[in-house]
Parts: structure tokens; sequence; C-alpha cells
């Protein structure tokens, strides 16, 4: 195989997190021949975000790739490839001892017994594995709020987990305290940061028309101007059945929402031929869509299509199905519907989480002025007086 100067080829191979998931990724300059060889493996594909070509982490694929490219190019091993790398809500490799094990088993069957919900259960079960699994051998009746503060030391802040994990997991913590008071750890001293106030990304009613417009796909349509119309979380819209679309009352009854809550949204006019149109093609059976028959729609396939969306429609910003959510609630609040119905719409439990909103709607801020406009205008006032004054005088003199 011709390899452009495979003498100059450096190839650095980590280990990292992409998407929840640990990967392989393999950073090296452009050469034709390189990309041919992993192309053949089949499964190595481009990251456009890591900037570089990755596959799901094993060993076994660790070695596979260095065995094929080590007559091409010169392998630079990173360091990251000998680290247990924890990601949050995916399963990763522990050596939990059984007293732990049974532990933790434990603990999930008290979630379930508190009623939490499967995504909450599922997220503290990872964080209090994972803190388990690092503090061993160390006993868990002798573990500290120290423990507490080196594992957020050691794993979250050199993983650069977001302060809402953070947040989660003294969550989970106190919840364990309570299950097993037997450790050292007082929940009362563990303390959550404060949240960020990071405000939504919001697009203009404008881009969400090019969106719908260069989605040519009939289904990926029809999903994105339902999450749209309707302010839905990805969650609802894979899970919403076609029973629950009364078209008469141009209503969508939304089960089981987040914090188990049903609520009523809408069914926009404007959306019901599409609709049709849907139905008529694809021909669902139980949910609005769905994968195979009767099962429902990978939300990973959504967030797929409407990245590509939104690169065809040339937009820079940042979309997930969520920012349809959170544009849909902008609009509306500038549209002069007020905070209370919107709250009901979206489903927030507090009304303080709607507010949020009020900081990007455009309509009150564009009613106020720079001080800069004030000024510019008070200037251009007192140049107008001034010229009108003068042609006053000159009229008199005349």
């Amino acid at each position: 195989m011709n390899i452009n100067h495979p003498q100059k080829i450096i190839i650095k191979i980590q280990k990292t997190l992409h998407k929840n998931e640990v990967v392989l990724l393999l950073l090296f300059p452009y050469n034709d021949g390189i990309k041919t060889i992993l192309k053949s493996l089949k499964y190595y594909h481009w990251s456009k975000t890591l900037k570089g070509w990755i596959t799901q982490y094993s060993d076994e694929r660790l070695s596979e790739v260095k065995i094929k490219l080590k007559n091409n190019a010169k392998i630079f091993l990173d360091a990251s490839l000998i680290e247990n790398l924890v990601v949050k809500g995916v399963k990763t490799q522990r050596a939990l001892t059984e007293d732990n094990k049974k532990l933790i088993r434990a603990y999930v069957k008290y979630m379930h017994g508190k009623r939490y919900s499967k995504s909450t259960v599922r997220t503290y079960f990872t964080f209090i594995a994972d803190f388990i699994n690092y503090m061993q051998p160390k006993p868990l009746v002798d573990l500290t709020n120290r423990d507490v503060e080196l594992f957020f030391e050691s794993v979250f802040i050199t993983r650069a987990y977001s302060i809402s994990s953070q947040r989660q997991f003294i969550s989970a913590l106190k919840l364990f305290v309570t299950l097993y008071p037997e450790c050292q750890i007082e929940a009362l001293l563990l303390e959550r940061p404060k949240k960020s106030r990071i405000l939504p990304t919001i697009l203009s009613q404008r881009e969400v028309i090019i969106i719908l417009q260069v989605t040519k796909n009939l289904k990926h349509r029809a999903i994105i101007a339902l999450l749209y119309s309707a302010g839905l979380r990805i969650s609802e819209l894979i899970s919403l059945e076609l029973r629950h679309i009364d078209i008469a009352r141009r209503q969508i009854l939304v089960k089981n929402g987040k914090g188990r809550k049903d609520r009523y949204v809408i069914l926009a006019n404007s959306f019901l031929p599409l609709l049709q149109n849907y139905i008529n093609t694809y021909k669902p059976v139980r949910y609005f869509v769905e994968g195979k028959i009767d099962t429902k729609y990978s939300d990973g396939s959504i967030r797929k299509f409407l990245h590509r969306s939104t690169e065809l429609a040339h937009i820079k910003k940042k979309v997930t199905p969520h920012t349809l959510r959170h544009s849909y609630a902008t609009h509306l609040l500038e549209n002069g519907i007020g905070l209370r119905h919107i709250q009901e719409l979206l489903g927030h439990a507090k009304p303080e989480t709607t507010m949020i909103y009020t900081h990007v709607a455009k309509k009150d801020l564009l009613e106020i002025k720079s001080p800069l406009d004030t000024i510019v205008e008070a200037l251009a006032k007192e140049k107008a007086a001034s010229k009108r004054l003068l042609n006053t005088e000159n009229s008199a003199i005349n």
C-alpha cells in the first residue's frame, strides 16, 4: 500500500470520552494511506468534534490498530490508555467486592421503593458504584467527607464533569448515607455547588422555518415540527402514542412527563397537513414515530438528523432537540403569552424554571434604549434646534 512519507507520520492514540462513551482517538496529520487503513477496519469514523478518527474503546481494537499501523507510522500511546475513565451514564469496568455489590443492589432497590424514575435510578447507581469502586479497598464504614472531596478532585475535575452532574452526585450520596448511616460521611456537610446560570440557545422563528425547509425527509420534518410546535422534550416525543393525539380538540396528551406528570399541549393547526401526510405515508402503528413496528424511535437518530439539518441551514448555533423547546417557550413569551400558561405547557414544576425565558425574550429588551442611543438622540435634537434657531435669525435679518 502506498503511504505518503510514512516515516514522517506520527499517530497519537489516546482514550477519551465522546458523547458519554469511552473511545479510542487517533490523531495524525492528514494522510490518504493511514485513512485507507482505518477505513478498512470498518468501525473507525471521523469525529468533527475531536478532530480525529475514533472507535469504541476495547483492548482488542487497540491491539489491532497498533498491528495494522506499525509498519506505516510511528505510534505514540498517550498516558490516558492506562487510566480507568469514569463515564456518566455508561457502564464501566469495576472491580467491586461482593459485599459492595450487595450494598449497591440494596441501594437500587431502595430507590425503586422510593419510586424514583428509571433515569434517576440509573444515574444515581452509576455515581455511587463509581465512587465506591474508586475508594476501594477502603472499607465503606471508614468513608468520610474528605473522601468525597478527593473523588471530586480526582474524577469530576479531571474529567470536566458539569456542575449539574456534581449536584446530582451529592443528591445520590445523601440518599446513600440515609440507607447506609454506618459510614462516616456527614450528609448535612455535603454542599452542592451553586447552579450555573447559563442562558439557553434560542433560534429565531425564521431559523426554525429554514431548518424545516432543508429537512427533505418527511418523517424527520414531522419530528422537528412537532418538537417545536408543541414544546416537547425528546423523551416525550419518542414515547408519544397516536391515541394521545386529539385532532378534533387540537390537543396532545403528554403521559408521564418529567416528574411523572400528565399534561395537555397544543396541536398546531399548521402542523395538521404535515401530520396527515406523514401518517398516511409511514403508517405508524402505536407510537407517533417508530423504529421497527410498534417500537420506540431512537433519540440518537433524532439528534443526528437535526444536527445535519442545522448544518444544511447554515446555522452556526449548537442546536439540539431541547433547543427547539427553548425556542418554543421564548417565542410564546415574545408573542405575549403569560408565564403561567407557558409553565403549564412546558410542564415545569416551579415558575422559577420558566422565568429563565424572560432573560432571552427580545420583546421587552428591544424596548430598552441604550444610554448611547439616548445621548446621540439628545445631541441630534440640540443640533436640529440650533439649526432651526439660526434659520429663524437669518429670516429675521432678511
